[in-house]
C-alpha cells in the first residue's frame, strides 16, 4: 500500500494520518513489523516512520520487541474492546434479518490476532439450534467464518498464520494441511462464500461470507444442523446473506467502523 497525503494538510494532521496508517500497517502485517517493512507497505520515508513510531511507543500504542520489531501496544486493547462491542451492536439488527428470513442462528465474526472472535449473534427460534458465546475465540481453519476471513489474506500470510496456530482436527472432516487450506481458499474466492461442512462440529453446517467493502474485515454466517442447512438450500440462503451483508456494509461505512 502506498499512501500520499494532501499537500494542503497541516503538519499536525499529516502526522496524525500517518500514525493511524502505520498502526494499520502493523496490524496488516500480523501485529508486528520492522521499520523497513512499514516503509515498504506505506511508502513513507524511514526517518518519518522512525519519528512517528517513537511517539507511538512512548504512548503505549506500539512496543519494541527484543527482535527490534514493533508490535501493537497495550493501550490499543481498551480501544479495541470498545470498538468491537459497538461493531456487534450495529450488526445485531442485520443478523436478526437473517434469522427472520432463513430461520437459523446468525453470527458475525472477525479475526483477532490468529483466531476468530465472534462479536455478535442472534439465535435461531428452533429448539435445536447452534449457540456460540459472543467473545468466544475459535480456530480459523475449521470454521466457516474463519475460512471466509482467511480468504481475504494473501497465501503467504495464511500459511504463516496456520503454522503459528497449527491445524488440529476438530472432526474427521477438518482440513489439516496448509496445502489443503490454500486449495479451499481458492474455491472460496471464486464462488464468494465458504462452508464449514461438519469441520468444527459433526452434524453442523455453516455458510459464511465476507461483508463487502467493510472498513474492518468481518464475516457473516448462518449455521444449523446439517439436516436443515442443506446444500440444496444454498440457492435460497445465499441471496439473503448477500443482500444483508451489503446493507450492513453501508451501515458500517456510515458509522466509520
Amino acid at each position: 500500500m502506498t499512501t500520499s497525503t494532501s499537500p494542503s494538510a497541516s503538519p499536525g494532521v499529516q502526522s496524525l494520518d500517518r500514525a493511524f496508517l502505520l498502526l494499520e500497517a502493523v496490524a496488516d502485517a500480523g501485529g508486528s513489523a520492522r521499520l523497513t517493512e512499514l516503509a515498504g507497505s506505506t511508502g513513507f520515508p524511514l526517518p518519518t516512520i522512525h519519528r512517528i513510531v517513537r511517539s507511538l511507543v512512548a504512548g503505549g500504542y506500539l512496543r519494541q520487541e527484543p527482535s527490534r520489531r514493533y508490535a501493537l501496544g497495550p493501550r490499543l486493547i481498551r480501544l479495541g474492546d470498545q470498538a468491537t462491542q459497538m461493531l456487534g451492536a450495529w450488526a445485531v439488527p442485520y443478523l436478526g434479518q437473517l434469522v427472520a428470513e432463513i430461520g437459523e442462528t446468525a453470527n458475525m465474526a472477525m479475526l483477532e490476532r490468529d483466531e476468530v472472535v465472534y462479536v455478535a449473534q442472534v439465535p435461531s427460534p428452533h429448539s435445536m439450534r447452534m449457540f456460540t458465546e459472543v467473545g468466544r475465540h475459535v480456530s480459523a481453519h475449521s470454521t466457516g467464518v474463519g475460512k471466509a476471513l482467511l480468504s481475504r489474506l494473501d497465501d503467504d500470510h495464511v500459511v504463516r498464520l496456520l503454522r503459528r496456530t497449527g491445524m488440529a482436527a476438530k472432526t474427521p472432516r477438518t482440513i489439516t494441511t496448509p496445502e489443503g487450506m490454500l486449495e479451499e481458499l481458492a474455491r472460496i474466492r471464486e464462488r464468494g462464500y465458504s462452508l464449514d461442512d461438519g469441520e468444527q462440529e459433526s452434524g453442523v453446517r455453516c455458510v459464511a461470507l465476507l461483508v463487502p467493502d467493510a472498513p474492518t474485515s468481518v464475516a457473516l454466517s448462518v449455521s444449523g444442523p446439517s439436516s436443515r442447512v442443506t446444500i440444496e438450500r444454498m440457492g435460497e440462503v445465499l441471496p439473503v446473506m448477500r443482500r444483508v451483508a451489503a446493507e450492513l456494509s453501508v451501515e458500517l461505512g456510515r458509522s466509520g467502523a
